[in-house]
This record gives C-alpha cells, sequence and structure tokens, in this order.
C-alpha cells in the first residue's frame, strides 16, 4: 500500500518547522519515525532533500522544490475530499488495523460481520501479530494493544483488562500431576514466547513475597493462539490473558492452576491510534462501532 501523502504531509511539516523534533511533537510521532519517513522519500527519489548538522537543518534545491509542490498537492487533495465528502452519506475507505493473534481472531473477528452490515464501503485490512507494529511506518490506522503503552504520542481508547492466568488440559493434569505449589512448576513442561520483549519467567507469589520464576518448556511460539492450543492438546501449561482462555475453562477444556500463588498483573487492553486534528471518518466509524463492543467481550472474560 503506497501512503506518500502521508510522507509528504511529514516533510512538509519539518520544512515548515525546520526541526525533525519539533515536527515530531506537533504530529505526535517520535523524531526517529520522522526522520526515517524523510530518508524513505530522499530514498525512493534518489535525491538529498535536507542538509543535517547537529545545530541546523536546511532544504537543498531539490528540498524546495518538493516542499513547494507538495504542498500544493496537499492543498488541492483536501479541496476534492471536502467536495466530495459531501455527497457521502456513508464513510468509504480502507482502514488497517493491527491485533494479536489471539485477540484478533477471539474478540475482533466475530463483531466485523455486524460492522460491514452497517459500513458496506469500508474495507478492513487486518493484519494479525503479537510483534508491536509502528503505526506510522507500518502505515496503520487501529492497532489493539495488550500491555502498558510506551509511546506517548499516540491517542487511545481503553478497551479494559485481561488477567494472566496458568492453565493446562485435564489430560495434561492426568498424566503429569497438577501443580500444588509454584516449586512444582519446575516439574512441568512450561510453553512459552519467542519474540524478542519475552521473558522465560513467570512471576509467582511464594512465601508471601513476587519471585521472578524462570521455566522452560518444549514450546516458544511468536503468538498467545498457538500457545492456547498446544495447551489444548495437553502438551504443557500455558500462562495467557483471562480473555484468550476464559470459554476454554469455563467449558472444562482447560483448568487454572496456581490461581492463590498468581501475581495480580492485570494488563490494559487500549485501541492505539494517531488521531490529529481530523481523522478519516471511515477510522472515526470503525472505532466507535467496535470500541464498546470489545469492552464488553472483556468486561465478560475479566
Amino acid at each position: 500500500m503506497d501512503n506518500r501523502t502521508g510522507e509528504m504531509q511529514v516533510f512538509v511539516r519539518v520544512a515548515e518547522t525546520g526541526s525533525f523534533s519539533e515536527a515530531a511533537r506537533k504530529l505526535r510521532m517520535t523524531p526517529s519515525t520522522v526522520s526515517k519517513l524523510v530518508s524513505r522519500i530522499e530514498e525512493r527519489l534518489g535525491v538529498r532533500l535536507v542538509e543535517r548538522s547537529t545545530r541546523a537543518l536546511a532544504l537543498t534545491a531539490e528540498g524546495v522544490a518538493y516542499f513547494e509542490r507538495s504542498q500544493a498537492l496537499l492543498a488541492e487533495l483536501d479541496d476534492i475530499e471536502s467536495s466530495l465528502g459531501q455527497h457521502h452519506a456513508q464513510p468509504q475507505g480502507t482502514v488497517t488495523v493491527n491485533a494479536s493473534v489471539a485477540f484478533g481472531i477471539m474478540a475482533l473477528e466475530p463483531i466485523l460481520p455486524a460492522f460491514w452490515a452497517l459500513y458496506p464501503g469500508i474495507v478492513v485490512d487486518l493484519s494479525l501479530s503479537d510483534t508491536i507494529v509502528d503505526l506510522y511506518l507500518d502505515r496503520t490506522d487501529v492497532a489493539f494493544r495488550v500491555g502498558k503503552l510506551q509511546d506517548s504520542n499516540l491517542h487511545a481508547r481503553r478497551l479494559g483488562q485481561a488477567r494472566r492466568m496458568i492453565v493446562g488440559s485435564p489430560d495434561y493434569f492426568a498424566r503429569h500431576g497438577t501443580p500444588r505449589t509454584v516449586q512444582d512448576l519446575d516439574h512441568h513442561n512450561c510453553l512459552g514466547f519467542n519474540f524478542r520483549r519475552a521473558a522465560p519467567i513467570w512471576p509467582m507469589k511464594d512465601g508471601g513475597r513476587v519471585v521472578a520464576r524462570t521455566l522452560g518448556g518444549s514450546l516458544l511460539a511468536n503468538n498467545g493462539e498457538t500457545v492456547r492450543r498446544m495447551a489444548l492438546a495437553g502438551v504443557g501449561l500455558a500462562r495467557l490473558g483471562s480473555f484468550n482462555v476464559t470459554e476454554d475453562v469455563a467449558a472444562g477444556r482447560l483448568v487454572e492452576v496456581l490461581e492463590a500463588s498468581g501475581v495480580d498483573d492485570r494488563e490494559e487492553i487500549n485501541a492505539v491510534y494517531l488521531g490529529g486534528t481530523r481523522m478519516a471518518p471511515r477510522v472515526v466509524a470503525f472505532l466507535d462501532f467496535v470500541v464498546p463492543r470489545l469492552q464488553a467481550f472483556l468486561k465478560a472474560r475479566a
């Protein structure tokens, strides 16, 4: 997907402010993201647009030409969209969405048919991955994130919380026994994750204090849904969000263990987006539809 107009907007703001950091502040982005986007334009065009130094930023002759023509083009696009927007009763276009695999499958996918019934002109470009994406560099309109938000440049709408649960299948416990203490985990196959921010530890309460229990197992996966399926298959124990396994526990497919020893490390779940003074109607429509339904989904599984 091409997002040259978005890149132009970033470059115009850099040229207007004369600073990557100031442009980033106004765009609610990080300076490194702004710098990468300008570099991307330069690589595509094969010319240098900005002369960089530790003290100042100046446009090259090519940069001045690109700035002036970008300003004119963006102004014309605004006029086109304003005139056409008045003739559309319904939002149209593509909303690019990212979610973790488990959250996407269990929470988001089931409500999409009802969304399309209401907004048939909106295309949802959905990617499921437990890797955290950069909304601007990856050209993403909305991302659903589990855990503390690190990027203060993003807007967010809170969806709810998820409690971590340690679960295993009845078949697994029949073959390997049920862990009763934190120490018992040393004798169990504890399934884990392989993405960079993951650590092979489970925080547990032991003797009145919280300890980081280092664990090992036969699986390291890049998403929670694979870990859940392996737990259902009786491979080992999994530590997953409540939204991921509550229905399995209620149905008896999985059994929660060591609940009293678990740390109440509830994680926030948010819908994050770039926002700005004028959000596209299609993005507003998507957020307004999915947010209350996802809030209800998480509340039922808290």
